[in-house]
């Protein structure tokens, strides 16, 4: 393969990688807004037993359908949060199409974007043990960053070969 050719292939794969993660980002701000919509479905869904058997995640999804349905009845406005919290993952998005046009000058969004995978953990083990959110719920969460950097570091790499090629 020539040299032009490498190029043309390692910015392939780094577009790729990002489109994934803007993807991820889009798709996980996009369910935070209807939260009572997706947790009617869901909670149908165990109850209809396909599979489930766990009673403690049916008893923690039965739990916070309730909540959100109790808070939404009585404090509608308290679900702007969540709309926000999408806007966040929207606007985090957006940023990612800095490396799409040149991933070599915008190399530190995706660092950026490592970094903030790497938080997820803490912040999740920490801040939902104080809410109360059961550990396996706070795993769950704490996969989004180890998902999320997954695709991050190997672009990171993939740019870092880039860059090498662009010098020599």
């Amino acid at each position: 393969m020539s040299e032009a050719g490498a190029v043309a292939s390692l910015e392939r794969r780094i577009r790729v990688l990002i489109w994934i993660f803007i993807a991820g980002l889009a798709l996980s701000g996009a369910t935070a807004m209807p939260l009572q919509m997706e947790l009617n479905f869901v909670v149908r869904v165990m109850d209809a037993n396909l599979g489930f058997t766990s009673e403690g995640l049916r008893h923690w999804l039965w739990r916070v359908r309730e909540a959100v349905a109790d808070t939404g009845a009585k404090y509608p406005f308290l679900a702007y949060g969540t709309d926000w919290l999408a806007f966040g993952h929207f606007a985090i998005a957006i940023a990612f199409i800095g490396p799409l046009r040149d991933p070599v000058k915008n190399v530190w969004v995706i660092e950026f974007g490592m970094i903030a995978c790497v938080l997820v953990v803490p912040f999740a083990l920490i801040v939902g043990g104080f809410r109360g959110i059961p550990l396996g719920w706070r795993l769950i969460d704490c996969s989004f960053g180890f998902f999320g950097i997954s695709p991050l570091w190997r672009c990171r790499k993939l740019i870092r070969g880039l860059e090498a090629a662009a010098r020599g």
